[in-house]
């Protein structure tokens, strides 16, 4: 892990819930993809040292902040340096419709609302949670640090409908040794026979006591058995079990892609605020 990656995930952390980002969003975008450095650009802020700000940019010219709202004013200094280092064309950004002070910095730079696609952020109390069922010749587990082959592979086969997905052995094991991944909320479904063939990844942030699924995943073959959501179930009650109040899932919410919304809602999971993406020429 690198000190760029732990001190943004210390502001992620010290900034709480209400906001767009969680740990486990961090420990997979930063790590799941080989390579994908290659793409993007990072800068973090301090000031006494402690974190205020950091910037994310994906090349050409997507940019995604995280600025303490205490210090709005390095939300539009985060903007001036993604312009220096994006790529000739458009500029977009990305915030959690409650981040008012990211919203107005976008503005007052010219950015303007899109109709883009948005996730919406859902929440679930984990006072109640109902237990998982499986079909006859399924079992539910936890998964253990050397079964990165296994585990990489169900989720390449859950994610490469429309394109083959990226994530491999190798960038699976950064993921497993990046904070604060850890086995025990990391849970997948198999037959009999030993074959994974659903996942679902938790992240447990224990300073705000919430945890968050993602990514989730079934093999194509295997959808409409109810096996990610007694997946799911089994991630949200390792959660409890380990202290957490609240999970988190962020799915699509327009009308382009509704169907994993609609499965985590039905497993208790209550809709909150959505993402707005704005836009320069």
């Amino acid at each position: 892990m690198t000190s760029e990656y732990l001190a943004m995930q210390s502001l992620v952390q010290r900034l709480g819930n209400d906001h767009r980002w969680h740990l486990g969003d961090m420990g997979w975008s930063y790590h799941s993809i080989t390579g994908a450095a290659e793409g993007r650009r990072i800068k973090v802020w301090e000031d006494g040292g402690e974190v205020v700000a950091f910037a994310w940019l994906d090349l050409p010219g997507h940019v995604d902040l995280l600025v303490d709202p205490a210090r709005p004013e390095y939300a539009a200094e985060a903007l001036a340096w993604s312009d220096t280092e994006a790529r000739e064309g458009k500029r977009t950004a990305t915030a959690l419709e409650t981040e008012t002070h990211l919203i107005a910095a976008f503005e007052a730079a010219g950015y303007r609302e899109t109709d883009a696609p948005f996730f919406t952020h859902h929440h679930h109390d984990l006072a109640h949670i109902d237990e998982p069922v499986l079909p006859q010749g399924f079992r539910v587990r936890h998964v253990e640090r050397d079964e990165v082959e296994a585990r990489a592979g169900v989720h390449r086969g859950s994610w490469s409908d429309l394109a083959p997905s990226r994530v491999t052995a190798e960038s699976y094991a950064a993921v497993m040794n990046a904070w604060p991944y850890a086995p025990e909320f990391d849970w997948v479904v198999e037959t009999d026979g030993g074959e994974m063939v659903a996942s679902s990844l938790g992240w447990f942030d224990e300073v705000n006591r919430t945890g968050l699924l993602e990514p989730v995943g079934c093999v194509p073959a295997y959808r409409r058995m109810g096996l990610s959501r007694a997946c799911n179930l089994a991630v949200l009650k390792a959660f409890r079990d380990a202290g957490a109040v609240e999970a988190r899932v962020c799915p699509r919410g327009d009308d382009g892609y509704p169907i994993p919304g609609k499965l985590y809602r039905a497993i208790g999971f209550v809709p909150g605020a959505r993402t707005r993406t704005y836009a320069r020429p």
